[in-house]
Protein backbone atom coordinates (compact mmCIF):
# COMPACT_ATOMS: atom_id res chain seq x y z
CA UNK A 1 0.00 0.00 0.00
CA UNK A 2 1.30 3.38 -1.04
CA UNK A 3 1.65 6.43 1.93
CA UNK A 4 -1.46 7.78 -0.21
CA UNK A 5 -3.47 5.08 0.15
CA UNK A 6 -2.45 4.58 3.88
CA UNK A 7 -3.19 8.21 4.39
CA UNK A 8 -6.60 7.64 2.98
CA UNK A 9 -7.35 4.35 5.17
CA UNK A 10 -6.48 6.40 7.99
CA UNK A 11 -8.46 9.52 7.24
CA UNK A 12 -5.92 12.30 6.83
CA UNK A 13 -5.95 14.01 3.57
CA UNK A 14 -2.89 16.47 3.17
CA UNK A 15 -3.27 19.96 2.66
CA UNK A 16 -1.79 22.16 -0.15
CA UNK A 17 1.81 22.37 0.70
CA UNK A 18 2.19 25.79 3.00
CA UNK A 19 3.48 28.85 1.09
CA UNK A 20 6.85 29.38 2.82
CA UNK A 21 7.75 32.40 5.19
CA UNK A 22 10.79 33.03 4.03
CA UNK A 23 13.18 32.67 0.94
CA UNK A 24 12.94 29.58 0.41
CA UNK A 25 11.32 26.63 -1.32
CA UNK A 26 8.89 23.99 0.46
CA UNK A 27 10.91 20.71 -0.78
CA UNK A 28 14.05 20.01 -2.81
CA UNK A 29 14.70 16.69 -4.22
CA UNK A 30 18.57 15.66 -5.13
CA UNK A 31 18.55 12.17 -6.34
CA UNK A 32 16.79 9.64 -4.57
CA UNK A 33 16.50 12.02 -1.25
CA UNK A 34 14.01 14.53 -0.49
CA UNK A 35 14.65 17.42 1.85
CA UNK A 36 11.75 19.69 3.41
CA UNK A 37 12.38 22.86 4.61
CA UNK A 38 11.37 23.78 8.50
CA UNK A 39 7.52 22.86 8.20
CA UNK A 40 5.53 24.94 11.19
CA UNK A 41 2.43 24.28 12.87
CA UNK A 42 0.06 26.10 10.18
CA UNK A 43 -3.42 24.93 8.93
CA UNK A 44 -5.34 26.89 6.05
CA UNK A 45 -2.09 29.40 6.45
CA UNK A 46 -2.44 30.16 9.49
CA UNK A 47 -0.62 29.72 12.85
CA UNK A 48 -2.19 27.24 15.01
CA UNK A 49 -0.11 26.52 17.81
CA UNK A 50 2.38 29.58 19.18
CA UNK A 51 4.26 30.11 22.29
CA UNK A 52 6.51 27.93 24.49
CA UNK A 53 5.55 24.70 25.09
CA UNK A 54 5.60 24.00 29.04
CA UNK A 55 4.50 27.32 29.45
CA UNK A 56 1.69 28.99 26.84
CA UNK A 57 1.09 25.38 25.73
CA UNK A 58 0.64 21.71 26.92
CA UNK A 59 3.15 18.65 26.12
CA UNK A 60 -0.20 17.16 24.87
CA UNK A 61 -0.66 20.48 22.63
CA UNK A 62 3.06 20.28 21.67
CA UNK A 63 2.47 16.70 19.98
CA UNK A 64 -0.54 18.19 18.28
CA UNK A 65 2.11 20.91 16.72
CA UNK A 66 4.41 18.19 15.54
CA UNK A 67 1.81 16.37 14.54
CA UNK A 68 0.46 18.93 12.28
CA UNK A 69 4.31 19.78 10.93
CA UNK A 70 4.98 16.54 10.00
CA UNK A 71 1.71 17.05 8.02
CA UNK A 72 2.78 19.89 6.09
CA UNK A 73 6.14 18.40 5.34
CA UNK A 74 4.65 16.13 3.74
CA UNK A 75 2.59 18.43 1.98
CA UNK A 76 6.03 19.63 1.05
CA UNK A 77 7.07 16.43 0.12
CA UNK A 78 4.27 16.09 -2.33
CA UNK A 79 4.88 19.53 -4.04
CA UNK A 80 7.62 18.38 -5.65
CA UNK A 81 6.69 13.93 -6.07
CA UNK A 82 4.11 11.82 -6.22
CA UNK A 83 3.61 10.56 -3.17
CA UNK A 84 3.82 7.26 -4.46
CA UNK A 85 7.33 7.90 -4.89
CA UNK A 86 8.09 8.40 -0.83
CA UNK A 87 9.61 5.38 0.02
CA UNK A 88 11.05 5.86 3.72
CA UNK A 89 11.40 8.47 6.00
CA UNK A 90 15.17 8.80 7.17
CA UNK A 91 15.30 11.64 9.59
CA UNK A 92 13.12 13.60 11.05
CA UNK A 93 14.99 17.09 13.07
CA UNK A 94 12.00 18.81 15.43
CA UNK A 95 12.87 21.72 17.14
CA UNK A 96 10.91 22.96 20.25
CA UNK A 97 10.01 26.26 21.58
CA UNK A 98 10.71 26.16 25.24
CA UNK A 99 12.23 27.20 27.68
CA UNK A 100 15.87 25.63 29.10
CA UNK A 101 14.10 23.65 31.79
CA UNK A 102 11.95 22.21 30.14
CA UNK A 103 13.21 18.19 29.10
CA UNK A 104 10.10 16.89 27.42
CA UNK A 105 11.50 18.10 23.68
CA UNK A 106 11.40 13.72 22.57
CA UNK A 107 8.12 13.52 23.90
CA UNK A 108 7.08 16.52 21.99
CA UNK A 109 8.44 15.48 18.80
CA UNK A 110 6.93 11.56 19.03
CA UNK A 111 3.84 14.02 17.81
CA UNK A 112 5.47 13.59 14.54
CA UNK A 113 7.21 10.25 14.62
CA UNK A 114 4.09 8.50 15.67
CA UNK A 115 1.82 10.18 12.32
CA UNK A 116 4.54 8.62 10.16
CA UNK A 117 5.07 5.46 11.92
CA UNK A 118 2.44 3.85 10.49
CA UNK A 119 3.23 5.33 7.12
CA UNK A 120 6.08 4.32 6.18
CA UNK A 121 8.50 1.03 7.38
CA UNK A 122 12.00 0.81 8.68
CA UNK A 123 11.38 3.76 11.48
CA UNK A 124 13.86 6.88 11.16
CA UNK A 125 16.66 8.62 12.81
CA UNK A 126 15.30 11.44 14.87
CA UNK A 127 16.43 14.51 16.94
CA UNK A 128 14.33 16.91 18.89
CA UNK A 129 15.98 19.93 19.82
CA UNK A 130 15.12 23.22 22.47
CA UNK A 131 15.24 26.38 20.93
CA UNK A 132 14.56 29.69 22.57
CA UNK A 133 12.47 31.00 19.72
CA UNK A 134 10.97 29.61 15.96
CA UNK A 135 9.50 31.67 13.05
CA UNK A 136 6.24 33.87 13.62
CA UNK A 137 6.52 32.71 17.26
CA UNK A 138 5.22 28.88 16.17
CA UNK A 139 5.82 26.19 19.23
CA UNK A 140 7.66 23.72 17.03
CA UNK A 141 8.87 23.02 13.55
CA UNK A 142 10.00 20.09 11.52
CA UNK A 143 12.06 19.04 9.13
CA UNK A 144 12.60 15.53 7.00
CA UNK A 145 14.98 13.80 5.06
CA UNK A 146 13.12 11.30 2.86
CA UNK A 147 13.58 8.35 0.56
CA UNK A 148 12.26 8.76 -2.77
CA UNK A 149 11.83 5.52 -5.23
Amino acid sequence: MTVEEKLKTSGLSLPPAPMPVGAYVPAVLAGKLLFTSGQLPLQDGVLRYSGKIGVDLTEKEGCEAARLCAINALAAAGSVVELSRLKRVLKVTGYVNCLPEFTAHAKVINGASELLAPLFSGGHARAAVGVASLPLGAAVELEMIIEIE
